[in-house]
């Protein structure tokens, strides 16, 4: 008898003919371990384990070039707009923590880039961070395309994502 796996591809939070974004949250356990494998120290991983850390992956489904800005991703909740914490939040902190440049290194590859051109059938992921929130939080995301970003805009909104849960 042969046995064959069965692999199980969730739904993308969000899909059209032109794009694909799927977003992950990470648990605290999840993140202390990914960290705590490439030799991060305790404080910084303490510090991180309190974020509200989310991979994401994109994919350009489209024949056109799909430009990624995240200042042009707003993320609000009942309370109003969080603040994602950039990568020059991080510089800072971890400069003012005089976290060794290899760490500091290691951790900005981890993030999605700040602005990005995806070319056809280009895919590419990393982690946003947010502050830990306990209520439901909406994303609403602007894409530019065209290779001038001259063509028509895609609007992403998805709504009631959440942080992952202590356990």
């Amino acid at each position: 008898m042969l046995l064959v796996p069965l692999v199980i591809q969730a739904k993308p939070d969000y899909e059209s003919d032109q794009l694909v974004v799927d977003l992950t949250p990470r648990t605290p356990q999840q993140i202390a371990a990914f960290y705590e494998g490439r030799g991060f120290s305790d404080t910084m991983i303490d510090l991180l384990r309190e974020q509200c850390f989310i991979t994401v992956f994109i994919e350009n489904k489209s024949r056109d070039i799909i430009w990624l800005n995240l200042e042009h991703w707003q993320f609000t909740n009942a309370d109003g707009s969080l603040i994602r914490r950039d990568r020059r939040y991080w510089k800072a902190r971890w400069q003012k923590m005089d976290i060794p440049l290899a760490h500091q290194s290691t951790f900005r590859w981890t993030l999605l880039p700040e602005q990005l051109n995806f070319l056809p059938d280009e895919r590419e992921g990393g982690n946003i961070i947010l502050p830990r929130e306990a209520q439901p939080f909406t994303l609403s995301a602007r894409f530019d395309t065209g290779e001038q970003r001259e063509g028509t805009p895609i609007e992403v909104k998805l709504e009631n994502l959440r942080c992952a849960d202590h356990p």
